[in-house]
């Protein structure tokens, strides 16, 4: 007998020696391509359609090859189709109502792909009619509603998000996309929930129903009122909220252990070895190949977590119970091609399984430890588009946190201590930190080490200027929270200000490039400002008194890179120039360090000179220090401790607007129907009568 092979919709021997035939659903799918009703003739035809096998290739191929004149002539035809698929979704038998979901995704794609360049209230018509279209709607949600909801089959669940991402996502900008309007006055809200607070279905489709909440409160945000935004902000049960959480962290923990895997697979290379015997003049460019594709569409629903709904700030700080307690299960889970993370949920492995401590000797973990490593790595990198948009997000979210009261106290609480182990960027000034050397400390402290990390590894010619205010923000708030609750971080400031320095003496020697393209008075404000923050309020909140002599010893040692700076700004600040402005608000700002420079120094001098010390130790420099302060004068600085709280629709608008764009972009590139094979689902519903 010889062999039959299936393409395109085609059944063919392969001797070739007979015209290919067509299979039966591709048969019934032209005579909906015809301008007559194919039930005309075969009464049963819609009943008999969704008995078969869906052919998405050949359906969606078929209405792209249409021109629109075409298309108008068959659009009855694909009404009713799509009347009938909605129909279906009621229907008792699961094949019928997986083969309507199918359909509708097909058609809602192959229509949407043909009229990109019309209205969506062309596409609307089209799909359903004007007349039909708000009862088409309702009905079509309230039937995924209903399945979404149900305890029926998992495989059901997964298309009815599927479809719905679809729906989602046929437009770059979702706001564009008309046919949201039905799907804000038809909720699904609740069922999303419902999803995120039941383990089980959490585990299988959790994903896919975060990444769909997160862009569903992204329509039309800000032109009108997004009922997804208003519930999302009130949500106050700790179930859900525990799920969605978790279902982020393992997502971003996913992240951070093929990151992981990758690093030390690189560094066993061959490349690895290389280097250690040249030197690390190549340890730059080896860096740049451990790249794993990153998830903006998770982050976005972090952000919108955190931005709109205090109660899932406790969320951030709890360790999941499940983890370590879920079996694995019994069956082997069928193979799937390796998709970019960014794109695509993890398998469900991933998210049945134990999230693997971050580091070897902590037990515990949480959404915050998880966040911040995998801000960590996705900040190291700002050259790449998605990892600047990555990054950008990470600030912004930990700018929200770091505005938060409850936050704060949490990431203060001494009763809370973590072994965070951040991930550094390999330099050749400096050797890899010895992982199991780290200390447990207050979250707040892996904090402030992620903005000093980013601080030291980010001075280059391509100067990340937004990036670098949002990180001294972050820092500024931390501080605001402490000098107001009187809190005594046991931390290594002496890093910080280390890096602060270093940051003003590199903006100081690239001047001329620099201020071609950003106004860096603004960061060399901010930076002067923190210092200030630290003189005028650090006993407040330094932990021990010699921590703030440490304050004083690191501006009187580094005095030149402030009289540099201060010389810098007094030019600048003197002449007519557009910089004027600017430059004089850092000359008042530095009144304090000058201050401090101008009173302290001759005294060590005169110390030197009268006990014959031509280079004075940091102890007997702290000597002068202590035996001066009471002659020291400093002004009182207002509003040091103050400062705009975060406000997106007037400032990062465009900034979401262009990352929903691509996050709707990657979800539909890589939205996969056909991963449900008919064989898994026939095993499934083998009880069928």
């Amino acid at each position: 007998m010889a062999q039959v092979e299936k393409r395109g919709g085609l059944l063919r021997k392969s001797s070739a020696s007979k015209k290919p035939l067509k299979e039966k659903v591709v048969l019934m799918y032209d005579e909906i391509f015809m301008t007559e009703d194919p039930s005309k003739c075969s009464p049963r035809f819609w009943e008999e359609l969704f008995l078969m096998k869906v052919n998405l290739e050949y359906l969606e191929g078929k209405l792209e090859s249409l021109d629109g004149e075409e298309l108008m002539k068959i659009k009855d035809n694909i009404n009713c189709l799509f009347q009938h698929c909605i129909q279906a979704l009621g229907e008792e038998h699961p094949i019928r109502v997986v083969n309507a979901l199918q359909t509708l995704c097909a058609l809602i794609r192959g229509v949407h792909q043909k009229n990109k360049s019309t209205s969506g209230f062309d596409i609307i018509n089209m799909l359903m009619g004007f007349d039909k279209a708000e009862l088409c709607m309702k009905n079509l949600m309230e039937s995924l509603d209903s399945l979404l909801c149900a305890e029926g089959s998992e495989s059901l669940k997964s298309l009815c998000l599927k479809l719905l991402l679809c729906l989602v996502t046929v437009t770059d900008n979702i706001s564009q996309n008309t046919i949201l309007e039905y799907v804000m006055i038809n909720s699904i809200f609740e069922a999303i929930l419902q999803i995120l607070s039941h383990p089980p279905s959490r585990r299988e489709h959790g994903y896919d129903a975060v990444v769909l909440l997160a862009l569903l409160v992204n329509y039309r945000k800000y032109e009108s009122v997004n009922p997804y935004i208003v519930k999302l902000s009130i949500v106050d049960d700790e179930a859900t909220l525990n799920g969605m959480g978790l279902v982020i962290a393992q997502a971003l923990s996913e992240y951070n252990r093929q990151y992981k895997d990758k690093e030390e697979e690189h560094q066993s290379g061959f490349l690895s070895a290389l280097t250690n015997m040249v030197g690390s003049m190549f340890i730059a460019d080896a860096h740049e190949k451990i790249s794993v594709q990153t998830n903006e569409a998770i982050l976005l629903a972090l952000y919108e977590a955190v931005h709109l709904n205090r109660n899932f700030i406790t969320v951030l700080a709890q360790s999941h119970p499940e983890m370590g307690l879920v079996t694995t299960p019994v069956s082997p889970a069928p193979a799937t091609p390796v998709t970019p993370l960014g794109t695509t949920p993890p398998s469900s492995d991933v998210i049945s399984s134990v999230e693997l401590p971050l580091d070897a000797d902590v037990q515990t973990s949480n959404l915050l430890i998880t966040f911040l490593k995998y801000s960590s790595i996705v900040m190291q990198d700002t050259k790449d588009e998605h990892r600047l948009h990555s990054g950008k997000l990470c600030l912004i979210i930990l700018t929200c946190i770091a505005e938060d009261q409850y936050a704060n106290a949490f990431l203060h609480d001494d009763n809370m201590n973590f072994r965070v182990n951040l991930h550094r960027m390999p330099m050749r000034h400096r050797k890899k930190a010895a992982d199991k050397n780290l200390p447990c400390r207050p979250l707040v402290c892996a904090v402030l080490d992620l903005m000093v990390e980013f601080i030291v590894t980010h001075m280059m010619k391509e100067f990340p200027m937004d990036l670098y205010i949002r990180c001294i923000q972050v820092v500024h708030k931390l501080l605001c929270y402490q000098k107001k609750c009187r809190v005594r971080l046991h931390y290594t400031w002496r890093e910080l200000w280390s890096a602060l320095i270093n940051l003003l003496k590199f903006l100081m020697s690239n001047e001329t490039v620099l201020l071609a393209k950003h106004n860096i008075f603004t960061l060399a404000l901010m930076i002067v400002n923190l210092f200030n923050m630290f003189i005028t309020y650090g006993d407040t909140f330094l932990p021990t008194p010699s921590s703030y002599d440490e304050l004083y010893y690191e501006i009187i040692r580094m005095h030149q890179s402030f009289d540099n700076l201060y010389s810098m700004v007094l030019r600048l600040s003197t002449n007519a120039g557009q910089w004027k402005e600017a430059a004089s608000k850092v000359t008042h700002a530095l009144v304090n360090i000058r201050a401090i420079i101008n009173h302290f120094n001759p005294k060590i001098e005169s110390y030197a000179a009268v006990n014959h010390i031509s280079q004075l130790s940091e102890e007997q420099v702290l000597e002068v220090v202590r035996a001066n302060y009471d002659t020291l004068t400093l002004k009182l600085q207002d509003g040091l401790d103050q400062y705009e709280r975060y406000s997106e629709q007037h400032k990062e608008a465009a900034f979401f607007k262009e990352l929903v764009r691509s996050i709707s972009t990657n979800v539909r590139r890589n939205l996969a129907f056909h991963t449900l094979s008919q064989e898994v689902l026939l095993k499934e519903f083998s009880t069928i009568s």
